[in-house]
């Protein structure tokens, strides 16, 4: 755990849909708000002239030279290996020598899952590394936030059972830590509540989920539930969880278009609005991805945060600002410790004779 010594992050200070603009910007509010040193991983020309006449402490922000960069277009492991000096590359390159604690981008997430899996040590025992996003809910079981986690949401299309228990650990751990919720409890995403619903890997992971030791496990929850706030950890493969996860921002996305149709169409909604409007403001700022500080890929030694590919700079530095929450609060080593103790657990008896549920 890092005291007294300033965290360093790597910025992909090119990677995302805006490009420079939003980095730099983020880069320089996290860098105004919290004791951090941010190295600006991009075009040397580029981020000079984006820092010129702006404030920020001194020896808090340097640029690393990176020729290159990955667009959000193109295809990620075909241009990794066309481009070594990606700033994607160079930004990971900079963490697994030493000279950064985390990594920040929001680029393609091919490209960063690349590039951290090309440089970065997975943790030992981690057989497949998970990105897990936070989403709102409803709230209707919790006092604390709106707040739930879901992995994995893209890093690992298909999993076997005992990958999605390692999902469920790191993902307990992250909320524990990061969110500061005090033994978090976890659902497995499931076409039913009962233990027998699903198929064998489900089956087997119900089991093998409801026997760790250490982990809060309350079952099995259905698409219907997981925005009434039930659990703080929702588990799946990466397939559905980015299904889940891309359904949820569209109905986002609409549900404010739809508003602003209704007030353009007659002025009996328009003052239904009006007295809606604080309502619809708490929503939008639920909703809202810039509040959440990015999409943590967990398995790997050190913290990698994603960031929206839309991030404006309120993301980026929240991005930033998480990342060093995890590095100061030693979140991957936390992971380590529960992994280990999960792979020291005898195997349970259904798994030694290969009994189905």
């Amino acid at each position: 755990m890092l005291i007294n010594s300033k965290i360093t992050i790597a910025l992909d200070a090119m990677g995302g849909d805006q490009g420079l603009e939003p980095n730099v910007k983020g880069a320089i509010i996290a860098a105004n708000s919290n004791p951090v040193r941010i190295l600006l991983v991009g075009d040397q020309i580029e981020l000079k002239k984006a820092l010129e006449k702006k404030s920020y402490p001194n020896g808090s922000l340097e640029i690393i030279h990176a020729p290159e960069f990955i667009g959000m277009d193109e295809s990620p492991r075909e241009s990794l290996e066309k481009k070594p000096g990606a700033s994607i590359l160079v930004a990971a390159q900079l963490v697994h020598e030493g000279k950064a604690d985390a990594l920040v981008s929001a680029g393609s997430t091919g490209a960063v899952v690349l590039a951290a899996a090309k440089f970065l040590t997975r943790i030992q025992g981690i057989r497949r590394t998970a990105i897990a996003t936070v989403y709102p809910t409803l709230n209707e079981f919790k006092n604390d936030d709106h707040l739930a986690l879901m992995l994995d949401v893209g890093a690992s299309v298909k999993c076997e059972a005992e990958e999605l228990v390692q999902f469920a650990i790191m993902g307990a751990a992250y909320v524990e830590n990061v969110r500061g919720v005090e033994n978090p409890s976890v659902a497995l995403l499931n076409i039913g509540e009962e233990a027998t619903k699903g198929g064998e890997k489900m089956k087997t992971t119900y089991q093998l989920l409801k026997n760790t030791s250490h982990l809060n496990f309350s079952g099995n929850v259905e698409g219907k539930d997981i925005l009434r706030g039930i659990v703080d950890v929702v588990v799946t493969e990466g397939f559905v969880g980015n299904i889940v996860i891309k359904t949820l921002e569209g109905a986002a996305k609409s549900l404010g278009q739809l508003t602003k149709m209704a007030w353009r169409a007659k002025i009996g909604w328009k003052l239904g609005l009006f007295f809606l409007r604080k309502g619809l403001t708490l929503l939008k700022e639920i909703t809202d991805y810039a509040e959440y500080g990015g999409a943590p890929l967990l398995g790997f030694e050190k913290m990698v945060i994603l960031a929206h590919g839309r991030s404006n700079g309120k993301a980026i530095s929240n991005a930033i600002k998480v990342a060093s929450k995890c590095v100061r609060d030693d979140v991957c080593g936390k992971i380590e410790k529960r992994i280990q103790n999960f792979e020291s657990q005898p195997l349970l008896e259904y798994q030694r004779l290969g009994k189905e549920f």
